[in-house]
């Protein structure tokens, strides 16, 4: 009897490969790559020049600028801060540090149209932090700092709960051996610790800015929906919907769709670098 035959085979708790990927692509086709299509169908369907026409109206060439530098800025403000709140949570020890772990998890779960509410409320003129920033001469709501606080506000889980599970695995050793080594605090952050958390970081970052550039019902509330000044792209995208234009809508989305695709591809490019270069 040859010791082929004695071969004990191992059987997964999970359906075989063949089938699991097929449920597998079924599932994207349905949910992903048949809506995706659809959008770039049926703008492909207008005609180029009219295409041109629609997605370089003044008008929707301001709701870009706000919509992506609103994005931006926002993802890089939860970039720093965000990794801010995961090291106090991971490396110290406070009461109440579980009330303040979950709250981070907040922006998932309450409805945009809360959030945007709530938002507005607190940064109006007559708000509770509005009515400071209006004696220092700042507009909160209803200016394009409303929506980077809107864009800010539901991006920041994305940061947090990438960078944490990263620094609870960190080895604090290689840390204290840096410190007897002689470097400093600064040096040991910027030379051990960034390194390490920098794949997760920038990935939390992409999270943040591709969830920031779709969002609209945060925004639609605080921004105040001004023509040429505080309009982002999602909102003229649901205007041309509800004017039945459906063609409009689906060029102004595949815009969207295919600088998203083009930024998503550029930071997962570094990402693949920065891992690269650090084994």
């Amino acid at each position: 009897m040859s010791l082929k035959s004695l071969t004990i085979t191992k059987h997964s708790i999970l359906p075989g490969f063949g089938l699991t990927m097929g449920f597998t692509m079924l599932y994207i086709g349905l949910l992903v790559l048949i809506p995706l299509s659809t959008i770039i169908l049926t703008a492909a369907g207008i005609g180029w020049a009219e295409f041109w026409e629609i997605v370089t109206a003044p008008r929707l060439v301001a709701s870009y600028k706000l919509s992506f530098g609103a994005s931006l800025i926002a993802a890089s403000i939860n970039a720093i801060f965000g990794l801010l709140v995961a090291w106090v949570l991971v490396r110290y020890s406070f009461p109440g540090k579980r009330i303040i772990d979950g709250l981070v998890d907040l922006p998932f779960a309450l409805p945009t149209a809360v959030a945007g509410i709530t938002l507005t409320t607190l940064y109006a003129p007559n708000g509770w932090i509005g009515s400071h920033l209006a004696l220092l001469g700042i507009k909160g709501a209803y200016s394009p700092l409303g929506v980077v606080i809107a864009l800010t506000f539901i991006g920041l889980p994305f940061v947090v709960r990438m960078v944490q599970p990263v620094l609870q695995t960190l080895d604090k050793e290689v840390e204290e051996a840096a410190a007897s080594l002689g470097a400093g605090r600064l040096q040991t952050f910027t030379r051990i610790i960034l390194p390490e958390i920098f794949p997760a970081l920038l990935t939390g970052f992409a999270l943040a800015f591709a969830r920031a550039l779709g969002e609209y019902g945060s925004v639609v509330f605080i921004s105040g929906n001004m023509p040429m000044k505080t309009e982002i792209t999602p909102l003229l995208i649901m205007t041309k919907l509800e004017q039945y234009d459906y063609s409009g809508a689906s060029a102004i989305a595949a815009v969207m769709l295919f600088v998203s695709f083009i930024l998503l591809f550029v930071i997962n490019l570094l990402q693949w670098w920065q891992g690269r270069r650090h084994g």
